[in-house]
């Protein structure tokens, strides 16, 4: 292309990164991206917020599901168009300008996803506990338990949980082939559990769990976590729509809308075919996996036991209830145990692996257009790795881990802060419509403006709802006095803004040196 002759306009002709993905692993990628097995860990923390009568979560699931195709198209035909590192950045930025496109991205992806994994550092760590809580080792018990909860250590936690990501990146420097196919192995791993899970729920049924809840039940020295108790003291209907479409968020929040990690890594995928398709695969995987993993439960244990075994705070909160252990406890059998056990821990793992790749990218891709500072663009020439924007999602995310292993309990709005990635993916939408007006003829123009519009839409509903509902999707816990989101909503804020400025510095630096930042951003970058 002859844009991609200009070597004042990028840092330089090409961004000598390697195609080294396969489609195995722009799959798993994606799939990992879009956090599945940690959802069936966490969904309890939301069901004990919620009005569980009438709530459906399968056709929560289906519901959530049918209204992210506009965002599969959405994604499958931009990465067609534009395959390049740092995937949505690109055509955002292009679309809607470097000056809002570009802090846009900083808040809506980088900054939010490495807040996101900070908290995943810590929630993998749990995940360890429980399981070791699970199997009596009370000793794990520090690791189980957030930092705000008495008996909870967080200094072990950040040491477990920061050696585990320290390791991640160091893969992915030194040996970027490897930190791909982990992904894809963990992921692998992820789903055989995950599908073992599923037919344990089918095997044991309600037997199973009846047998296992007696077990919690003379554990806890109460009667009110018996199958029985938990079945009866369901009253209402077996179907609400309102209960059920207000848990979109939370699909929201973990599986649906997170496509945009192959594109992400366009450049480095091997194959037209695998960057073309890895979008639509991915999301009907997952589609499936989720779906299918909250009928095996209402199949085993019937929709009024469910909701309010996941809505008990008893259960969840010194129990750990949630998908993964009620399908450890139903089998009693040790060995499938450890293996479901291994399976959720390596869903933890998986986002982690993933999110290290692709927020490097995002961020790789960003000081490419010297939008960033140029050292975030350096490709070691020995191992062929992005090594300083790895060194900078480290540093970031560890800190953050660090505070928020302390002060967990208003940091864990945190969480919250993805109506940042609401925000963007709402923009991401409004500049498909554009590009397909700019760009596109007939029907693929007709075909990305109707995604493009309806992918808006839902992401305005969701973006609502976040804000309707700040204790729910974010937290009700405080920290020094302070309600937790402010401290979500702040670092949202506070990200945007300091994009504008590195823009205009970065601006600034640029045009004294003769060069003007805005022309990439109506530019196609070089692979």
């Amino acid at each position: 292309m002859g844009q991609d002759k200009k070597p004042t306009v990028f840092l330089r002709e090409a961004t000598g990164l390697v195609k080294r993905a396969s489609f195995l692993d722009a799959i798993s990628i994606n799939i990992s991206n879009m956090s599945v097995g940690v959802a069936l860990g966490v969904i309890g923390y939301t069901m004990t917020a919620v009005n569980v009568i009438g709530l459906n979560l399968v056709l929560a699931s289906v519901l959530a599901f049918l209204l992210s195709i506009p965002q599969i198209v959405v994604y499958t035909m931009m990465v067609r168009r534009v395959p390049r590192t740092g995937g949505d950045y690109v055509w955002v930025t292009r679309t809607l300008g470097g000056i809002f496109g570009a802090p846009l991205s900083l808040m809506g992806y980088t900054l939010e996803t490495m807040a996101y994994m900070a908290l995943i550092v810590l929630a993998g760590v749990f995940a360890i506990g429980s399981v070791g809580l699970f199997f009596g080792n009370n000793s794990f018990l520090g690791l189980a338990l957030p930092g705000n909860i008495p008996g909870s250590d967080p200094t072990a936690q950040i040491i477990i949980g920061g050696a585990i990501f320290v390791i991640l990146i160091l893969v992915n420097i030194f040996k970027p082939s490897a930190g791909f196919r982990l992904v894809s192995i963990l992921t692998l791993i992820g789903i055989a559990t995950l599908l073992i899970a599923i037919f344990s729920y089918l095997a044991f049924g309600k037997a199973g769990i009846i047998s296992y809840m007696n077990t919690l039940s003379s554990i806890a020295n109460t009667t009110s976590v018996t199958y029985q108790s938990l079945a009866s003291s369901y009253t209402g209907p077996n179907f609400s729509f309102a209960a059920t479409i207000f848990m979109l968020p939370f699909f929201a929040i973990f599986v649906y809308p997170w496509l945009n990690a192959g594109p992400a890594v366009a450049t480095e995928i091997k194959g037209k075919s695998a960057v073309e398709w890895n979008v639509p695969i991915a999301a009907i995987t997952v589609f499936v996996l989720a779906t299918a993993a909250f009928g095996a439960m209402y199949y085993a244990g019937g929709l009024h036991f469910i909701n309010e075994a996941l809505a008990n705070p008893t259960l969840v909160f010194d129990y750990s209830f949630n998908f993964w252990t009620l399908a450890m406890g139903i089998s009693n059998n040790i060995v499938l145990q450890y293996i479901l056990g291994i399976g959720w821990i390596a869903w933890e793992l998986a986002i982690l692996a993933y999110a290290i790749i692709v927020v490097s990218r995002y961020v790789f891709a960003q000081a490419f257009d010297g939008f960033l500072p140029a050292r975030f663009a350096y490709v070691s020439p020995r191992y062929g790795s992005p090594v300083n924007s790895l060194l900078f999602t480290l540093i970031m995310v560890v800190a953050l881990a660090t505070v928020s292993a302390y002060f967990y309990g208003g940091l864990q709005s945190l969480y919250a802060a993805t109506i940042a990635s609401m925000i963007y993916f709402f923009f991401v939408g409004i500049a498909a419509v554009i590009y397909a007006q700019r760009n596109e003829k007939g029907g693929s123009k007709a075909t990305l403006t109707i995604a493009g519009v309806l992918m808006t839409l839902v992401f305005a509903y969701i973006i609502y709802d976040y804000l309707a509902n700040p204790t729910i999707w974010g937290t009700s816990a405080t920290a020094f006095g302070i309600p937790g989101t402010y401290f979500a909503y702040g670092y949202v804020v506070a990200s945007f803004i300091a994009g504008l400025i590195i823009y205009d510095i970065s601006r600034i630096r640029y045009s004294k040196q003769g060069i003007n930042i805005e022309l990439a951003f109506k530019t196609i970058p070089p692979e």
